[in-house]
């Protein structure tokens, strides 16, 4: 596992400098007062201001700042540390004060103390964790009793189907539940920089709602509520239409893209 998450480790220091310059992440309008947040998240998160927020797998930490602009005293993961450069270096620039740190989320408790009253992780992240449990376990070791986990990310269903280029339907390919051994994949492109050239190979997992959910109260956790969505933050199919408010869907919303869904850690 440790050569596989060393791999994608070195896969997002290569797509960093391509997401920090693409549209698609709009750093600029980052720097000039865009909340890079979605309707969704701020709705079911809530209002922050005051609360300690610890955001797992933060990229190069642009949601994690915008927690931090609503009011959040705000601590950012991620395992690559060209991100966390880039988060630092955002921190500096906009003055938006966050702590951030450069960690694989499995080592995390070794280097950082503490509870947060909220923890917080979303889009495109239980795809690269290659341990559900132990990760859930991560989670309720960092929260304070009485508080809430959340999560927005893509839904297990959809990722049992191709991706390809070519298709012009759905077609199941990949296995639904969780296999130890990953799947590889070469990039063709980037999600936010379609002429990427990416070198690195990316080894990914698939985990089920029921593996999800599972892994969260087996920690200890109380699931408050988990929600699905007919729409996905990127154009995951190239068949997919794209709506007024930027979000991708396919024809007729007939199936769930994303999901969302709050845990919460009892009061002792």
């Amino acid at each position: 596992m440790d050569e596989y998450l060393e791999q994608n480790r070195k896969l997002w220091n290569e797509l960093t400098p391509y997401h920090e310059r693409s549209e698609f992440y709009d750093m600029a309008g980052f720097k000039a007062g865009r909340c890079t947040l979605d309707a969704t998240e701020l709705e079911e998160v809530g209002d922050v201001k005051g609360k300690s927020l610890l955001h797992l797998m933060c990229h190069f930490g642009m949601d994690t700042l915008s927690w931090a602009r609503l009011g959040a005293r705000a601590t950012g993961v991620d395992f690559s540390d060209e991100s966390i450069k880039t988060a630092q270096r955002l921190s500096e620039e906009t003055g938006i004060k966050a702590d951030f740190i450069c960690t694989d989320i499995y080592a995390l408790p070794e280097v950082l103390k503490g509870e947060f009253d909220i923890v917080f992780t979303s889009c495109g992240v239980l795809c690269w964790l290659p341990d559900l449990p132990r990760w859930a376990e991560i989670i309720a070791r960092f929260l304070k009793p009485g508080g809430f986990f959340y999560i927005n990310d893509g839904h297990p269903f959809s990722h049992v189907f191709t991706d390809s280029k070519e298709s012009t339907e759905l077609e199941v390919y990949y296995s639904y539940f969780y296999d130890p051994e990953p799947m590889k994949f070469k990039f063709e492109g980037d999600y936010a920089d379609p002429d990427a050239v990416v070198k690195n190979l990316s080894y990914e997992w698939n985990h089920s709602m029921g593996d999800i959910i599972n892994s969260l109260i087996q920690s200890g956790l109380r699931i408050e509520f988990m929600h699905e969505f007919p729409v996905l933050f990127f154009k995951w199919f190239p068949f997919m239409k794209q709506r007024p408010d930027g979000m991708w869907h396919l024809e007729g919303d007939k199936i769930p893209l994303t999901f969302s869904l709050k845990a919460t850690k009892p009061e002792l």
